[in-house]
């Protein structure tokens, strides 16, 4: 039996057994303590249409197949070969453990162990990932607005001088960043990360953005538009000048 249907039959027989029970429980679930328990989740998704973050946006999923949102390429093999709906019950079984049911998942939550618990953001979500959830569950008071955004990047296309980057010079541990103020600053090349923003939240065009990380200070974030881009700015160079890196 090849693989991907062996991993279908776990999970479809999973569900199967999880069913009888997940109904009466989703059924008693409180709407309002699940919301409680949906912000453990905020860092990771967004409730908001289109807005993928580490993982897909939920908005509009109930009774969607899982593993085929729109616009989100990072499912595990597992879930993109999941024949099955996320309804009350497989969401039940979902939070219960991801790795139980779709062995292999990408998703590193550990699960909830308590029924009622599950019960609770079992209802919650059948709320907030119906249509137009994220505006309801804002309308009744569950979630505060930036709870259902979730952590999405700021618009970088405006960035103020200081930390617009025209360029990058790699010489031994270190990079040096040159910023539109004229500012050139050193970092240890293991405090420095090239990251890309591709959405309309991104950089513009030949314009990287450098952002402050860590709670030291003494890291940065340089985002480029495009990977062309980091091979264009990124250079291997030491100063010419005496006593200079």
């Amino acid at each position: 039996m090849m693989k991907g249907t062996r991993m279908r039959l776990v999970s479809a027989s999973l569900v199967g057994l999880l069913a009888a029970t997940s109904t009466a429980h989703a059924a008693d679930g409180d709407a309002k303590r699940g919301a409680q328990l949906y912000r453990a989740c905020v860092a990771c998704h967004s409730l908001e249409p289109g807005v993928h973050l580490s993982g897909p946006s939920l908005t509009g999923l109930w009774d969607k197949p899982a593993g085929k949102i729109a616009g989100f390429v990072r499912y595990s093999k597992g879930l993109k070969s999941a024949d099955f709906a996320w309804n009350a019950e497989t969401l039940f079984a979902w939070v219960a453990d991801p790795q139980v049911m779709v062995p292999g998942t990408y998703m590193t939550f550990r699960g909830i162990e308590e029924d009622q618990q599950r019960a609770d953001i079992v209802a919650f979500l059948k709320l907030a990932m119906a249509p137009g959830g994220d505006q309801r569950v804002v309308e009744q008071g569950l979630l505060p607005a930036a709870f259902v955004r979730g952590p999405r990047p700021q618009p970088l296309a405006s960035a103020p001088d200081k930390a617009r980057v025209t360029a990058i010079r790699h010489c031994g541990d270190s990079y040096f960043i040159t910023t539109a103020d004229g500012a050139t600053t050193p970092f240890w090349e293991m405090n420095v990360r090239l990251k890309l923003d591709t959405r309309g939240t991104g950089p513009a065009p030949d314009k990287p953005v450098i952002a402050g990380a860590g709670m030291q200070g003494d890291r940065v974030s340089v985002i480029f538009s495009g990977v062309e881009e980091i091979k264009r700015f990124v250079e291997e160079k030491c100063s010419t000048v005496p006593g200079s890196p």
